[in-house]
């Protein structure tokens, strides 16, 4: 089931890019072992970048591919999370017994 909807993800990049930036980021997710939806794209938009780009010395080391995983990135770029760690100390009220209720124990009716 996941890997039907990465699959279809990938299939709906095809809306938004061209066939063979999204056959060369297929091709460099699969390289890195990256099997994600966010993988493919963010490799094919990688290639897309570097096909408007003037061109360059060539990469060291081609048959190498370097993928950026997207979470990471993301994740890179957020600011210092300064919050104090969450407390369950409320919650401990209810691990304590509670006291049966007297009169319904004795029979008593009110």
């Amino acid at each position: 089931m996941d890997g039907t909807r990465a699959l279809i993800e990938v299939l709906l990049l095809g809306r938004h890019l061209h066939h063979e930036y999204l056959v060369t980021g297929l091709a460099a997710a699969l390289r890195a072992g990256a099997l994600t939806a966010d993988a493919v794209a963010l490799e094919a938009r990688k290639a897309a970048e570097a096909d408007d780009a003037p061109a360059t010395t060539a990469d060291p080391e081609p048959d190498r591919a370097s993928v950026t995983f997207l979470t990471e990135r993301r994740l890179a770029h957020l600011p210092p999370d300064n919050r104090p760690l969450p407390s369950v100390a409320a919650y401990d009220q209810l691990l304590r017994p509670r006291q049966p209720d007297r009169s319904a124990v004795e029979g008593e009716t009110p």
